[in-house]
C-alpha cells in the first residue's frame, strides 16, 4: 500500500513538474508565440544589413548592432506577429549578390531606387526616410566648394551604391574628369581623406556629424545635395506579401510617431518630412 501511495506521489509530483515548465515558457509571450500557438507558422526572415554605416547600421562601442535602420526593422518586427527578423550582417557590396542567391531575405541599408536595382529586384512601396547625398571634403580643403571643383580629383565610394552611380553617371555625362576609387569600407575611406589620398567622398551629413564626433575625422559637406531620394527595403521580385506587410507596418510607426523619433535620434533631424 505504502509503495503504491509513493509511485501515486511521484506521478503527481511530475504532472505538476510539467505544468509548472509549460507556465514559464509561455510567461513573457509575445504576439509571435500567440502566432504560434493559435497554429499558425511564424516565419522566419533574414534581414541583410551592415556593421560600418554610422547611424545608420553600426557597432556600438559595446558590439551590440545597432542604429536607425536596425531600430527599424525591430519595430516592425514588433508589429509583424507572423514574422520573425534577424539580421545577416555583412559588407555593403555584398547585400545584392546575397538577396539574388537567397541567402537573405531583405535588405535594410538605406536603398535608394536605381535602373539596375529595379530591374533585378523590388522595393517596397512606402519609404522610410530622405537619403541627402552631398561632396564631402577635409575640414582644412577651400578649393573644393561643390562637384564641379572635382575635375581630376580623386573620389573615393563605396561599389555598387548610390553614390558610386551618380557619381559614375555624372563623371560621364558632364565631362567632369574625376578619378574614381571604390573604397573597402568606411575606416578606409576616412582615413584616405585624412591623409590626401582621396579629395572627397560622396556621403550624408549625419554620416560627417557622427565621425567628426566620434574620431575627429575633421570633415564637412560642401555644395547643394547631389541627390535627396527617399529610401526603401530591398526584395526579390516575388516576394509582394513581404513588401506588403512591411508597407503596412511603415505606415503604423508613421503614424504612431516613431520613425521620426528614430530619425531624431539618430540621424540628428527629422528626415521622414519629405513623404
Amino acid at each position: 500500500m505504502k509503495k503504491i501511495t509513493l509511485l501515486s506521489c511521484l506521478l503527481l509530483l511530475m504532472l505538476l513538474l510539467t505544468a509548472c515548465a509549460g507556465t514559464e515558457k509561455l510567461e513573457g509571450d509575445t504576439s509571435k508565440n500567440d502566432t504560434a500557438q493559435s497554429g499558425k507558422k511564424v516565419q522566419k526572415i533574414i534581414v541583410g544589413t551592415g556593421t560600418q554605416f554610422p547611424n545608420i547600421c553600426f557597432l556600438d562601442d559595446k558590439g551590440n548592432l545597432t542604429g536607425y535602420d536596425v531600430e527599424l526593422v525591430r519595430a516592425i518586427d514588433e508589429k509583424l506577429p507572423e514574422y520573425e527578423f534577424e539580421f545577416k550582417t555583412m559588407e555593403f557590396s555584398n547585400l545584392l549578390l546575397s538577396l539574388e542567391t537567397r541567402k537573405i531575405d531583405f535588405v535594410a541599408h538605406q536603398m535608394e531606387v536605381n535602373n539596375e536595382r529595379e530591374e533585378k529586384f523590388l522595393f517596397n512601396k512606402e519609404p522610410y526616410n530622405v537619403f541627402p547625398l552631398k561632396v564631402t571634403v577635409n575640414a582644412k580643403n577651400d578649393d573644393i566648394q561643390s562637384i564641379d571643383d572635382l575635375k581630376a580629383k580623386n573620389v573615393s565610394v563605396s561599389p555598387t551604391s548610390n553614390s558610386a552611380v551618380f557619381i559614375e553617371k555624372y563623371n560621364k555625362e558632364h565631362d567632369l574628369g574625376a578619378n574614381i576609387i571604390y573604397s573597402s569600407g568606411s575606416v578606409d575611406v576616412n582615413n584616405q581623406l585624412a591623409t590626401g589620398r582621396v579629395d572627397a567622398i560622396i556621403t550624408t551629413p549625419f554620416a560627417v556629424k557622427y565621425y567628426n564626433e566620434n574620431n575627429e575625422a575633421q570633415q564637412k559637406v560642401v555644395g547643394d545635395a547631389l541627390l535627396n531620394s527617399k529610401v526603401y527595403f530591398l526584395l526579390n521580385k516575388d516576394e509582394i506579401t513581404l513588401q506588403q506587410r512591411l508597407d503596412d507596418a511603415i505606415r503604423e510607426l508613421k503614424e504612431d510617431g516613431v520613425i521620426s523619433e528614430l530619425s531624431k535620434k539618430w540621424l540628428g533631424d527629422d528626415y521622414t518630412v519629405d513623404f
